[in-house]
């Protein structure tokens, strides 16, 4: 079992912070690019933000951090203001919001995988579903609240990257590295992916006769 160290989870922490953030960028870009007013791109900010980590913590029966921790929900609430004020010049710059959402995936990912392993240890497994439904679960349900289908199950690379980032952090922590530098790999690993799977078209296979 991992000794829970106070380096270590102040590292998560830090990178819980980062995932909070990007993801409740994207959450509020998409509120707005829906035309919802100021209250509903803070919803969206934080349902965004912080889904994926209470239900991975229910899962894993923590009580979950976005409820005991007030900085969570503060955080996403400033996202959304800060957004519903900048949105119109953030959007000039080149794919921001694919940008926040590949660092999002791959911050997520990694702090799913990692909460894991502080409970369970080295079982790949919980460490893949947690990162998973840490990365996943909010964008999932950022889509459907906008009537959109997931962008999960149609666009690109998505949850492949999130699965070989994991693998990776899986891998090298594995072979004794410090859990510090297996993150960051893992973090630059899917969030790399997908980056380059959104520079190059890169999609998986569908079935014959599917509509693009």
């Amino acid at each position: 079992m991992v000794d829970f160290s106070f380096p270590i989870d102040g590292f998560i922490s830090i990178l819980d912070y980062l995932g909070t953030i990007a993801f409740a960028v994207t959450g509020a870009s998409k509120a707005i690019s829906h035309k919802a007013d100021i209250f509903g791109i803070i919803v969206l900010a934080s349902v965004v933000g912080v889904a994926g980590g209470i239900t991975r913590d229910v899962i894993f029966g923590r009580f979950p951090n976005a409820f005991s921790d007030p900085i969570y929900v503060s955080i996403t609430v400033i996202v959304g203001v800060v957004m519903f004020y900048l949105y119109s010049k953030m959007k000039k710059q080149m794919n921001i919001w694919l940008i926040f959402d590949a660092v999002g995936l791959g911050v997520f990912s990694i702090i799913g995988a990692s909460i894991a392993y502080q409970i369970v240890g080295l079982n790949f497994l919980p460490m893949l579903f947690g990162g998973m439904i840490t990365a996943i679960g909010g964008g999932m349900l950022r889509d459907v609240f906008v009537r959109e289908i997931p962008i999960v199950f149609v666009k690109e690379v998505y949850a492949v990257a999130s699965i070989i980032g994991i693998v990776v952090f899986y891998v090298i922590l594995s072979y004794d590295v410090d859990i510090q530098i297996a993150s960051i790999i893992g973090i630059i690993s899917a969030t790399g992916i997908r980056i380059l799977a959104i520079k190059y078209n890169w999609n998986l296979p569908k079935a014959q006769g599917s509509v693009d």
